[in-house]
């Protein structure tokens, strides 16, 4: 196994590069081989790279689909939540002096 040192000045590229190798340690672990040695042992032709590359793009874009319809219901109740706010402020009234015997006893406490 080959060892790089890298200086990364932005670190959202690193979070994807570590995410990149631990995804090559998952296909390691489940076939048992790099993609270098799938393609040079011959495991694996153009058309099965590209095969697996629409099969891969196909399940990205139903990935977005569903994201974008969860994001559109979070739209969606949080409208509805601010809509309920808004009226429970609109509707809000403050307690009538009246109704000062109600109090906590340290409402009645003058300040210091």
């Amino acid at each position: 196994m080959k060892s790089k040192t890298i200086l990364f000045r932005d670190p959202v590229v690193e979070r994807v590069c570590d995410k990149f190798v631990t995804r090559s340690d998952v296909g390691y672990a489940k076939y048992g081989r790099t993609l270098h040695e799938e393609r040079t042992g011959g495991h694996k032709d153009l058309a099965g790279y590209l095969n697996d590359v629409q099969e891969e793009l196909m399940d990205a874009i139903l990935y977005i689909q569903a994201a974008k319809e969860a994001h559109e219901d979070m739209k969606k109740q949080l409208d509805a939540d601010i809509a309920i706010a808004e009226a429970n402020k609109a509707s809000f009234r403050p307690p009538h002096p009246s109704n000062a015997a109600q109090l906590d006893w340290d409402d009645h406490v003058a300040p210091v």
